[in-house]
C-alpha cells in the first residue's frame, strides 16, 4: 500500500528532476522495483504524474521567470549534456555558418569542436573565448550582457543578427512543452533566440530530458522549428511534433 510518506517522497524526487526511472526510485527509496511500479500506477491514476515506460515524468511544470546562474547549472546533468554536445559537434561541416546560443549544453558543444573551417557567431561570452582558443573564425554579437547567464541579449543583440543567414543554429532552452514549445524565462533573451532561429536554415535544440514538460515565461519557437537533440525523450508524443534524436539510444 502506498504510504503518505512514500507518496510525498516520490513526488519530491520527480519535481526535482522532472523525469525519473523505476530503477532510480528503487535505489533512492530502497524499495523493490515491483513496488515502485505499483506506486507509480497509483499516482498516475490519481493524476499526480505521467506514467511512462520504465518510469514517470512530472506533469507540466511552470518555472515562470525563475532562473539559476551558469555556475549552478554547469554541473547539472553533466553526463547527459556531454553526450548531447558530443553528437551535436559531429553535425558541423567546414562550410557552415553557425550560430551557437549561450547556455551550458551549448558550451559543451564548443568543447567538442575540433579543427574547423566553419564560421561561428555566438552571444555567449565564454563560448566566444573558447572558440577563439580553438583558432576558429569567431564573431560575438553586440548588446547588453546578462550577468546571470553571461549572454549578450537585448535590442542591440537582435539587430546584430539582422541580415545574417546561418546554415545551422545550436540553441539552448529552459523548457520544452507540447503546447508552449521552446521557452525561456527572459523576454529579451527570448527575442534574441527567436531571431537566431528565424535566421537559420537548420535549427538544433540541445536539451537533456529534464527540460521536457517544463514551461517558462516566454516562448521563443514552436516545436516544429527543428530537431531536438537529447539524451532521452520522456514521452513519445513529442516525436509527433518534431524530429528528436536521442543520443543514448
Amino acid at each position: 500500500m502506498l504510504s503518505e510518506e512514500r507518496y510525498q517522497r516520490i513526488l519530491q524526487i520527480l519535481s526535482d528532476r522532472n523525469a525519473v526511472t523505476v530503477t532510480e526510485l528503487s535505489q533512492q527509496l530502497n524499495i523493490s522495483e515491483s513496488t515502485i511500479r505499483r506506486d507509480l500506477n497509483a499516482l498516475a491514476d490519481m493524476g499526480k504524474l505521467n506514467k511512462v515506460f520504465g518510469g514517470a515524468t512530472a506533469l507540466t511544470q511552470s518555472s515562470g521567470i525563475y532562473e539559476t546562474n551558469v555556475a549552478n547549472r554547469a554541473n547539472t546533468m553533466s553526463e547527459e549534456k556531454t553526450a548531447i554536445a558530443r553528437y551535436a559537434a559531429t553535425l558541423i561541416s567546414d562550410d557552415d555558418f553557425v550560430f551557437i546560443d549561450a547556455g551550458t549544453t551549448t558550451l559543451r558543444l564548443v568543447d567538442f569542436i575540433g579543427k574547423s573551417r566553419a564560421t561561428f557567431v555566438t552571444n555567449g561570452i565564454i563560448h566566444a573565448q573558447r572558440l577563439l582558443q580553438k583558432g576558429v573564425e569567431t564573431y560575438i554579437i553586440g548588446g547588453r550582457i546578462k550577468p546571470l547567464t553571461e549572454a549578450v541579449i537585448g535590442t542591440s543583440g537582435v539587430k546584430s543578427l539582422e541580415g545574417l543567414n546561418f546554415t545551422k543554429a545550436f540553441m539552448g532552452t529552459n523548457g520544452i512543452d507540447m503546447t508552449a514549445g521552446f521557452t525561456t524565462p527572459d523576454i529579451d533573451e527570448a527575442r534574441l533566440k527567436e531571431t537566431a532561429v528565424k535566421a537559420s536554415y537548420m535549427t538544433f535544440v540541445l536539451a537533456d530530458h529534464t527540460k521536457f514538460r517544463r514551461v517558462c515565461a516566454v516562448t521563443f519557437a514552436p516545436l516544429r522549428i527543428g530537431c531536438i537533440i537529447t539524451d532521452a525523450c520522456p514521452d513519445h508524443q513529442y516525436s509527433e511534433k518534431t524530429i528528436i534524436k536521442e543520443v543514448n539510444k
